[in-house]
């Protein structure tokens, strides 16, 4: 077993950080939110010569699934995750982008797997733990690798910022509890990629980000 990469593939108008996680020898790896671009995907994948065992979504917004019916037909995988609170969300996802006035070929979506925290996923030896983290949406999830102390946190902790709030099924105390109970816990060091913008460290968040502070840790 090699190292643990990762890649991100910027997607959509919405900017969104469709992420390939692959081992560094063996290249077998997984698709982390295919929002929408999946030809530039499909590229990318090809391009580094990745063999994509799985599709692995944090929950599910337009941005972060729009594209995973059209890539799990490409390559004829599964996709996995998120909990499945966000299925109705998923199976409204052509609702949603009328409702955002994208121009994407979507289409509604149901996994062919949810996850529950205290589920794992891996792939070529790479195991990442599941955990539940609701508030940006309510079934969202977070991957955290121990071993490599990586997190893949989607939409609910960036860079100097948290997850938006204010679309249907969101809860800003529900978010910063995620965050408090599920997220922090899981250690300063731990380096994190996130859906939109450049990725961090978790101990640099909560020790900077504005909407951390003066917060019980």
């Amino acid at each position: 077993m090699g190292r643990l990469q990762a890649g991100i593939v910027p997607v959509t108008p919405f900017q969104q950080n469709c992420t390939l996680l692959f081992d560094e020898d063996s290249k077998i790896g997984v698709v982390v939110d295919p929002g929408g671009d999946v030809p530039n995907i499909l590229e990318a994948i090809t391009r580094n010569g990745l063999k994509i065992k799985e599709i692995w979504l944090t929950h599910g917004h337009i941005d972060h699934a729009g594209g995973a019916d059209e890539l799990r037909k490409a390559l004829d995988i599964a996709v996995v995750g998120p909990q499945e609170d966000d299925l109705p969300l998923l199976q409204g996802l052509e609702a949603q982008a009328q409702m955002f006035g994208v121009p994407m070929a979507v289409r509604n979506l149901t996994p062919d797997r949810f996850l529950t925290e205290g589920d794992q996923v891996s792939f070529d030896g790479h195991v990442f733990e599941v955990l539940h983290c609701p508030g940006h949406a309510p079934g969202h999830v977070i991957y955290f690798n121990r071993e490599a102390g990586f997190a893949h946190l989607g939409d609910v902790l960036f860079n100097g910022s948290i997850g938006r709030t204010d679309l249907p099924g969101g809860s800003h105390e529900q978010l910063l509890a995620s965050i408090r109970d599920k997220v922090l816990p899981l250690g300063d060091d731990v380096g994190f990629l996130c859906g939109h913008g450049p990725g961090g460290r978790i101990g640099e968040e909560r020790r900077t980000n504005p909407f951390l502070q003066n917060r019980p840790t």
